[in-house]
Order: structure tokens, then C-alpha cells, then sequence
């Protein structure tokens, strides 16, 4: 998947880190798009493609930081930090274009950078965590982006799509806690017996 982008994008010379850095580039600029797109819907379409754009980039630099043995722990670092930077950008703009409840905004927002956290301290602990819950970063884009297109059409369906986003990724947060829990319940069973 994205073989040969990732060639195309190697071929002039970009590196996984700067594929990074476009996409955080893009993520700002729709942001700023949800942010002025009350007035003018078109902002929404504009915010959207913005939005998909960057999570291409944030694809593109996993596959071609493997293709070409680029891999590194700060690599991975710098990717998942700047997705949590990318994920408050496009919530804060939402919230500041007064597209969605604040209250549900905010709640959207701990619930997405909850499940990422959860995901990096359980496997800090040693617990895998891939896979765990209903909404990962993948999905929450997709449920976003498809609120926002339903948005132009009938502006209130961004909101109902934070609230759909605020209780899926808490749930997620709430799914990896028992997760982590029966782990390590069970381990500890283990080394008792």
C-alpha cells in the first residue's frame, strides 16, 4: 500500500521526518479552514481535503520510512507527537469556528489524545495495544471527515459527528483500560501459580 508514492516522494529526495512535517503543515491549514468555515461552507470542503491530505502524510511516512530502512525510535516519536499536535489543531479549529458544541469539542479532544495516551503507557508496561478499541486515530479521521462533508449540505451534522467522536474515543479510552487491567490481571495470576 502506498508503494509507489513512497518511491515517488524517495525518488525527490524526502525523508519520512519531512513527509511528517507536511502533513503537520496540511493538518494546521484545515484547522485554520474549520476555523473561518461557519460563514462560508465552502471552508468545510476545503477543511476536509486539507484534513485527508495530511493523513495521507501521516500514511506516506510509515511506509516509506519502511521501504527505505529509515525506521527510527525517534522517528516514531516525532510521528506520534505530531499527531497529537495534528489532532488538537483540527478540534481547536472546529471548536473556534463555532461548528460544534465546545463542551463536546473539548470532551472529543481529551477522548483523542486519552486513547493515544492509554495506548503508549500500556505499551510502555509491556501490554500490546494495537487494535484495542472502536475509535483509532484512522477512524476518528474518517468519522470527522465524513461529518464535515455532511456538514456543507446541513451544517448541524459536524456537531452530531463530535458528539459521535467525544463518546466513541472515551469508550476506546474506557475499552483499553479493562484491556490493560485483565492484562495485567492476569499476569499477575500467572506468577502466582
Amino acid at each position: 500500500m502506498l508503494a509507489s508514492e513512497a518511491k515517488a516522494a524517495h525518488k525527490i529526495g524526502l525523508t519520512p521526518n519531512m513527509v511528517s512535517a507536511m502533513g503537520l503543515a496540511l493538518v494546521f491549514f484545515s484547522a485554520a479552514a474549520y476555523a473561518i468555515a461557519q460563514n462560508q461552507p465552502l471552508w468545510l470542503l476545503l477543511a476536509t481535503i486539507l484534513l485527508l491530505a495530511s493523513g495521507f502524510c501521516d500514511t506516506l511516512d510509515g511506509v516509506l520510512a519502511r521501504i527505505y530502512q529509515q525506521q527510527s525510535v525517534f522517528g516514531g516519536f516525532l510521528d506520534s507527537l505530531l499527531d497529537r499536535y495534528a489532532d488538537a489543531a483540527v478540534y481547536a479549529g472546529v471548536i473556534i469556528g463555532g461548528l460544534c458544541d465546545p463542551l463536546w469539542g473539548l470532551t472529543a479532544l481529551a477522548g483523542s489524545l486519552l486513547v493515544s495516551y492509554s495506548r503508549a503507557r500500556a505499551e510502555a508496561a509491556g501490554i500490546k495495544m494495537e487494535s484495542v478499541g472502536l475509535a483509532e486515530r484512522a477512524e476518528r479521521m474518517i468519522i470527522l471527515s465524513v461529518a464535515s462533508i455532511a456538514a456543507f449540505f446541513w451544517l448541524p451534522a459536524l456537531n452530531i459527528g463530535i458528539i459521535l467522536l467525544a463518546v466513541l474515543s472515551n469508550l476506546t479510552v474506557l475499552q483499553r483500560g479493562l484491556h490493560v487491567y485483565n492484562s495485567l490481571k492476569k499476569k499477575s495470576d500467572n506468577l502466582e501459580n
